[in-house]
C-alpha cells in the first residue's frame, strides 16, 4: 500500500500542517488503522479505499479533519489518480474537494455554527489569559482574545486543558496582517496543538463572518509551523482552501 506525508496548509515543505495519507488497496481492520496512525505519530492519518475517507489521530478516530483531507486530495492530484471534482464519503456526510487553476485545492465542508456558552471552570487559568468571548460548536470550545499577540504568546496548561468537555479548544483574534488568527488545543484527542486545523476553520469561518461582514477571510494559524486557510461561509456549509505540498511517499510492507 503506498504511504504518504503531506504538509498541508502551505507551499513550504516543513511549514503547515503534516498529516499521513494511507491509499488502501483493501479493507482493513478498525485496530489496525489506529494502529498505523500511532506508528506514524502525525496529529492525523488519512485511510482512503475507494471513495471511503477515514482519519485516526494517534489515540483515537475522529469525525472530521480538514488538513489531512487536503493532503489525501493533494495525493489523489499529484499521482494523477484524480483531476477534477472528488467526493469522499465520510462520517461527516459526503465531502468535495477540487484543484484550482492556481493549485490551491478548495474543499466543501459543514459549516459549525458558535453559540454563546459561558466560561468552564478553570478555563481562564488553564489558558493562562482572560476571555473576551467563549462559545461552543458542534465540536469545540471557541474563545476569543483580545488580540493576536495574545494568541502567538499563549502558553496554556495542557493538562488542565483536557479537563474541558470538548474535542479541542480554539483561541482566536482579529488578525493584524490577515482577518483572524487562531490555535488549537485538543489534548482530549491525543494533539496537545495541531499545527493547522481545518476542521476548527469550519467554526471560525462563521464566527469572523458575522463579526466582520464578509464571507470570504483569510485565517492565520499562528503555531510554531503556521499556515493559512481561506475561508468562504455559504449558509450551512464552508469552503475551506489551501496548499499542500509531499514531503514522503513510500510503500507500507504490512
Amino acid at each position: 500500500m503506498r504511504l504518504f506525508t503531506v504538509d498541508a496548509f502551505t507551499d513550504t515543505a516543513f511549514k503547515g500542517n503534516p498529516a499521513a495519507v494511507c491509499l488502501l488497496d483493501s479493507p482493513v481492520t478498525d485496530r489496525w488503522m489506529q494502529s498505523v496512525a500511532a506508528e506514524m505519530n502525525l496529529s492525523e492519518t488519512a485511510f482512503l479505499l475507494g471513495d471511503s475517507l477515514r482519519w485516526f489521530t494517534p489515540a483515537v478516530e475522529v469525525t472530521l479533519c480538514g488538513h489531512a483531507t487536503l493532503a489525501t486530495a493533494h495525493v489523489l492530484y499529484s499521482t494523477g489518480a484524480a483531476s477534477g471534482r472528488v467526493e469522499f464519503t465520510t462520517a461527516s456526510g459526503t465531502l468535495t474537494v477540487n484543484r484550482r487553476s492556481d493549485a490551491m485545492i478548495t474543499m466543501d465542508f459543514p459549516a459549525k455554527e458558535v453559540t454563546p456558552s459561558g466560561v468552564p471552570a478553570a478555563l481562564e487559568k488553564a489558558l493562562g489569559a482572560t476571555p473576551v468571548q467563549v462559545g461552543k460548536s458542534h465540536l469545540d470550545l471557541l474563545v476569543e482574545l483580545d488580540s493576536e499577540e495574545s494568541v502567538r504568546s499563549l502558553t496554556p496548561d495542557i493538562p488542565a486543558l483536557a479537563a474541558v468537555d470538548a474535542r479541542g479548544v480554539i483561541v482566536t483574534a482579529r488578525g493584524t496582517e490577515t482577518d483572524f488568527v487562531s490555535r488549537f488545543f485538543a489534548p482530549n484527542v491525543g494533539v496537545p496543538e495541531d499545527p493547522v486545523t481545518g476542521s476548527a476553520h469550519c467554526a471560525l469561518s462563521p464566527y469572523w463572518s458575522s463579526r466582520l461582514g464578509r464571507p470570504s477571510l483569510v485565517g492565520a494559524q499562528v503555531s510554531a509551523r503556521g499556515g493559512l486557510v481561506h475561508v468562504t461561509h455559504d449558509g450551512d456549509r464552508v469552503h475551506l482552501a489551501g496548499r499542500a505540498v509531499t514531503v514522503f511517499s513510500g510503500t507500507l510492507h504490512l
